[in-house]
């Protein structure tokens, strides 16, 4: 018996930049969200958040889909943006969020779009590609090792929380 939900066609990533576009993605966004303790918002909200920072050019979106049905909702979501590296005058970008529903992970969505990302950056010229993720979260540390990332030695990430507490909570 095979599992409807298991991707079966060929995977397809879209850099999510039109209206129709960022809709599919801001479901998955929710989701994403959700997913890590966060209440999910309506879609509304998130499509207006990743609409205003796709078109600020503060942030770029992709989706993993599978090709067969044609219109199959996104299994996967990626996001990244470009920083500037002071040091070499240049920029590097960093993958910022990356999920894919619990049915379909490892069935190659989330390197398919941890590719895109790495094609996107090295196109805008970047020196590197970085993420921060959770020291437990081996899944993903797999993933990121057999892709090239490595751990950079001798850094500390710090955090400044700089939101009330009532947009915490």
């Amino acid at each position: 018996m095979s599992d409807s939900s298991v991707p079966t066609g060929a995977l397809r990533v879209t850099t999510c930049d039109t209206d129709e576009t960022l809709a599919a993605a801001s479901g998955l966004f929710n989701q994403y969200r959700h997913h890590y303790g966060e209440p999910l918002d309506g879609d509304e909200r998130t499509l207006g958040w990743l609409t205003d920072l796709v078109q600020s050019k503060m942030l770029t979106v992709y989706t993993a889909s599978v090709d067969s049905p044609a219109d199959a909702p996104p299994i996967g979501l990626a996001t990244g943006h470009a920083i500037p590296a002071s040091l070499v005058m240049g920029r590097f970008w960093q993958l910022r969020d990356l999920f894919v529903l619990p049915r379909s992970r490892r069935q190659g969505a989330a390197a398919a779009l941890v590719s895109a990302v790495r094609e996107a950056a090295l196109a805008a010229g970047a020196t590197r590609l970085s993420l921060v993720t959770e020291a437990d979260n081996q899944a993903g540390l797999g993933l990121y090792r057999r892709l090239g990332f490595r751990h950079v030695e001798g850094l500390v990430s710090l955090s400044l929380d700089l939101a009330p507490q009532a947009i915490r909570e």
